[in-house]
């Protein structure tokens, strides 16, 4: 039964080719929406809190502050809509999954660059 399933996830589901990108990395996500016959792009701008999943079911979540409000969303790697994932800005954070962050404010909400050689 796993290999029936694992022959229609690498047979029917396409493969999109996203850039690498963690937990702690800010960046743009355009997703495509539709409103009854028209369709338009959107982008949601945020710092990745996780990646969790693996294959056709990963998912990563985005956090971004709307006013004084923080909002979340979590994207499917594999979903249709995606149109492109761009980088911003690469975190540098020492978890996989920074739940931590919600509650931080201020100062304290920033994450801090990583250094390139």
């Amino acid at each position: 039964m796993a290999d029936l399933m694992k022959f229609v996830k690498d047979e029917f589901v396409t493969k999109k080719e996203f850039p690498a990108f963690g937990a702690g990395d800010t960046i743009t996500v355009y997703y495509e929406i539709r409103e009854g016959e028209k369709t338009r792009t959107q982008f949601f701008k945020g710092v990745v809190i996780q990646r969790r999943g693996s294959g056709t079911t990963e998912t990563f979540t985005i956090r971004k502050m709307s006013g004084a409000i923080g909002v979340e969303r979590i994207f499917p790697v594999n979903l249709p809509a995606l149109q492109k994932i761009e980088i911003n800005k690469k975190g540098a954070v020492r978890r996989a999954r920074i739940f931590y962050f919600r509650e931080l404010t201020g100062k304290k909400a920033k994450i801090k660059d990583k250094r390139r050689y």
